[in-house]
C-alpha cells in the first residue's frame, strides 16, 4: 500500500455491469480534416442546481445529433438525474424540474453512462460550452471516475466569429435566435435548448463553409485564433 493512500477519497462505486460499460467506451476523438458535414456532432445542454462550478450539480442532460448536414431527430437524448439533498433554486423550478421529477430520475451513474454511449467518439457542441464542459466533466469524474477529454466547441464563440456583422458579442442564445429569426417554440429545458442550439449550429456551419472553414479542425483553429484576438483587445 502506498504511503498516505488511505488519505485519498475513495473512488466511485460501480457495479460490475457499470464498470464493463465504462471499459467498453471508445477513446475520446480528436478533430480532423473531414468536412463539417461528414462529422457527427453531439449538441448538448445541461440543467443544473445553480451556476456554482464547485458546489452545484447536473440535474438533467439534453442532447441531439447533427449528422450529414442536418439534425437527426432519431438520435436524441434526455435524462433527469436523481439527486438527493440538493437545494433547488428558482431557475430549476422554472425549467419544470420539480422535486418529484428529480426524485424519479435515473441513477446518475447509469444516466451518465447512457450519455457517454450516446456520444461515442463524437465531438461536443454547446452554447457557453465552458460551463457545460466543467459541470459535465465534474459529474463524470464524481460518478464514474471518468475523465472527459472530448473536444468541446462553444457555439457562443462560433456565432460572433462567423457573423461579426451582428455586432452582438457576449449575447445569449435567445439573442442569436432572435437575430436569425429562428422559430423556436419551446425553451428553458435541456432538450429544447439543445435543439435550439443545434438549429443555430446548422446556420453557422453554412456561414463557416462560405468563409472557407471546411473541417472540424479548421473550425477549432479559427475559434482559437478569434478568442486570442478578443482577449488581446480586452487589455
Amino acid at each position: 500500500m502506498k504511503l498516505f493512500s488511505w488519505l485519498r477519497p475513495a473512488g466511485p462505486t460501480l457495479t460490475a455491469a457499470q464498470q464493463q460499460r465504462l471499459d467498453q467506451l471508445p477513446s475520446a476523438p480528436t478533430l480532423g480534416e473531414c468536412s463539417l458535414r461528414e462529422q457527427r456532432w453531439v449538441v448538448v445542454d445541461l440543467e443544473t442546481t445553480g451556476l456554482n462550478l464547485n458546489k452545484d450539480v447536473v440535474l438533467s442532460i439534453g442532447a441531439v445529433v447533427i449528422e450529414d448536414g442536418a439534425i437527426d431527430f432519431s438520435q436524441q437524448f434526455e435524462r433527469t438525474l436523481q439527486r438527493n439533498g440538493h437545494k433547488l433554486g428558482p431557475s430549476v423550478l422554472l425549467h419544470g424540474l420539480g422535486p418529484s421529477a428529480i426524485a424519479a430520475g435515473s441513477d446518475p451513474r447509469d444516466a451518465l453512462l447512457d450519455f457517454l454511449e450516446f456520444v461515442g467518439d463524437s465531438p461536443l457542441l454547446a452554447f457557453h460550452a465552458p460551463f457545460d464542459q466543467h459541470m459535465l466533466g465534474r459529474a463524470l469524474k464524481d460518478s464514474l471516475g471518468y475523465r472527459l477529454q472530448h473536444p468541446f466547441l462553444d457555439v457562443a464563440d462560433m456565432a460572433p466569429l462567423l457573423c461579426p456583422q451582428a455586432n452582438i458579442r457576449e449575447a445569449g442564445l435567445d439573442d442569436w435566435i432572435k437575430w436569425f429569426k429562428l422559430q423556436v417554440f419551446e425553451r428553458h429545458n435541456a432538450s429544447a435548448d439543445a435543439m435550439a442550439t443545434a438549429e443555430l449550429v446548422l446556420i453557422l456551419f453554412n456561414r463557416a463553409r462560405m468563409q472557407q472553414i471546411h473541417s472540424p479542425l479548421n473550425l477549432q483553429q479559427r475559434l482559437s485564433q478569434w478568442k486570442r484576438r478578443q482577449q488581446s483587445h480586452s487589455f
